[in-house]
């Protein structure tokens, strides 16, 4: 029997590349079992979103489950609320003005968003995320928006 090796990296490649494809699918081949979205979910991304562009965290605490975890593919592993505050709020918001939700497809405990970020500079970058609900509120986030490079501040400042 042969021993197959996958990093780490490989799998959240491959991963982001099955959201952007279910993403991409059209609503109806993407809704829940009832064939429509979950409108309390939907909401709640919305209000998520719409939380970064006001710049308001308090708001956004309030959506975050107290367990809430975040994943990306720069080496966020499951980061607590907290840490999510210092490493992802503190460090970006300064540099996004605007988010257009592109694509926001939602099932009974989760969504799929797809969005078009823009800097207060007029530049922009797209990102995928996957959020699970729970109890109305955002359980986790895992985000496929690739290396750092792609982050609000590097493509604000040109470090692409």
């Amino acid at each position: 029997m042969t021993k197959i090796t996958v990093s780490r990296r490989n799998l959240l490649t491959t991963g982001a590349c099955a959201l952007v494809g279910a993403v991409s699918l059209p609503a109806s081949a993407t809704a829940g079992a009832s064939g429509e979205q979950n409108a309390a979910n939907e909401e709640l991304v919305r209000r998520w979103y719409a939380g970064w562009e006001k710049k308001d965290w308090d708001s956004l605490d309030r959506l975050l489950a107290d367990d809430f975890t975040f994943s990306s593919a720069a080496g966020d592993d499951h980061i607590s609320k907290s840490t999510f505050k210092t490493r992802c709020w503190e460090t970006q918001i300064d540099f996004i003005k605007k988010m257009d939700l592109e694509r926001v497809t939602t099932g009974p405990d989760d969504a799929f968003v797809k969005y078009l970020c823009h800097t207060r500079n007029g530049k922009a970058l797209r990102n995928v995320e996957y959020l699970r609900i729970k109890n109305g509120k955002l359980e986790s986030i895992e985000c496929y928006f690739g290396a750092q490079s792609s982050f609000p501040s590097a493509v604000s400042t040109g470090k692409t």
